[in-house]
């Protein structure tokens, strides 16, 4: 079944960036820096696109951020946010798209529940120590968990 969901992935994903570049020029997404009660980071690999992510996603239509990612971490990972968490930084992503915004927050150890669940869209979801990333952690994720275990400013681009 994972194997069957990569190939539809692998196949609609090049024409859902097209019709998203088409009919969304402005898009906007999330992410949640989850840490658990030993300070380790929750990351998702999803099941069409090689490499550990922080768990997030895009902003639906009529939905605000706080909104998406309360709805991206229960829908990913089981994770239900009980206390708004702590807005980190607004990021700019041109790689995906020409005008890709990404809202990061960190979501800490007591202001949420988690009911770890199956996703189609996750393959696996774990915590790992910061200095135990898997290989493949994306660059990206790698530099949001760097300025903030060092305390660096935010840069403008993701």
């Amino acid at each position: 079944m994972e194997q069957i969901i990569s190939v539809f992935w692998i196949v609609l994903r090049p024409l859902a960036r097209v019709y998203l570049r088409l009919a969304r020029p402005l898009t906007m997404g999330v992410r949640g820096l989850v840490r658990d009660e030993e300070g380790r980071v929750l990351l998702v690999r999803h099941s069409y696109t090689p490499g550990w992510y922080l768990p997030g996603g895009g902003v639906e239509r009529s939905e605000t951020v706080l909104t998406s990612l309360k709805r991206e971490l229960d829908e990913e990972v089981g994770v239900m946010v009980t206390t708004p968490p702590r807005f980190i930084a607004l990021y700019a992503n041109f790689r995906e798209f020409k005008s890709d915004h990404v809202a990061l927050f960190l979501v800490e150890h007591g202001t949420y529940d988690r009911v770890p669940r199956k996703s189609l869209e996750i393959a696996e979801a774990k915590f790992f120590a910061l200095d135990a990333l898997p290989d493949d952690t994306t660059r990206g994720t790698r530099a949001r968990l760097r300025e903030i275990s060092e305390g660096l400013p935010a840069p403008d681009l993701w």
